[in-house]
């Protein structure tokens, strides 16, 4: 049993998973310190004022935050900017053509307070590289072929009729610019508001190599559109339909009194 305050995001798990970093690493700072996700049972003051400590030793240099909510990510930034603490430069959440939830809070209070995005899964856990298809399992050396029940990436949850309509696209795409697929995936995805870097999952050099060269293609508005439209997150009627409607009602209007 740990002792309370141990864990998650506390001080004394912060500075201590902190140097065991640095043991590992054989480095005297990292660049950038992500903080892997919401910690119900510490107050985010407390994970903020760790990290600044270890910032003001000149062990970490900029922080980020992984996987949180919209609330949650205001929470921290209303609190790092209320204590003159620390404020988050980068979020770290799971983006690609086939999951773009972020887009309802996430990215709006990211763009709202200068958060730059690290997308993790840039290519859908492998669906947006072609490898996988409807009707056979992944059994192969993959991601999904060692563990297809990979949690938000697992291949039942993700085998749907859109996961597989928006490679459609994307294939269409790749072959018009005599490209792999990957790359229409990570050329689309580099461009959307406030990415600033892509995570790459490669399992060898040549996967490596292979992501890496998608940097030399930029895709031209109609090809981002296409990709856009057929990736679109469908909206929950309310709150986020329900505004929608209204904005582009209310949008019709101006343009009529106009």
């Amino acid at each position: 049993m740990r002792p309370p305050g141990s864990r998650g995001g506390s001080r004394r798990a912060i500075l201590k998973r902190a140097d065991a970093s640095l043991k590992r690493l054989r480095v005297d700072a990292v660049d950038l310190y992500f903080v892997h996700g919401w910690d119900n049972e510490t107050d985010v003051s407390e994970t903020l004022g760790a990290l600044d400590d270890l910032r003001r030793a000149g062990k970490i240099h900029h922080i980020g935050w992984s996987n949180v909510t919209g609330w949650q990510l205001e929470r921290i930034c209303r609190t790092a900017e209320a204590n003159g603490l620390p404020m988050p430069c980068a979020l770290q959440p799971q983006v690609s053509l086939l999951e773009r939830g972020i887009e309802l809070e996430i990215l709006p209070c990211a763009l709202a307070n200068n958060i730059g995005l690290t997308p993790w899964s840039p290519l859908g856990g492998g669906w947006l590289t072609g490898k996988y298809t409807a009707n056979e399992r992944p059994t192969s050396a993959t991601r999904l072929g060692e563990d297809p029940n990979r949690g938000v990436e697992a291949y039942d949850n993700r085998n749907t009729e859109r996961t597989h309509s928006v490679p459609e696209v994307a294939a269409e795409l790749a072959e018009w610019h005599e490209r792999p697929m990957s790359h229409i995936a990570l050329a689309w995805l580099a461009d959307r508001p406030g990415v600033a870097s892509l995570l790459l999952g490669a399992r060898n050099v040549e996967q490596l190599a292979d992501n890496l060269d998608a940097a030399s293609l930029a895709l031209k508005d109609d090809d981002l559109n296409a990709l856009t439209e057929a990736s679109d997150t469908i909206l929950p009627d309310y709150p986020y339909g329900f505004l929608r409607d209204w904005s582009e009602v209310a949008h019709r209007d101006r343009l009529g009194r106009s």
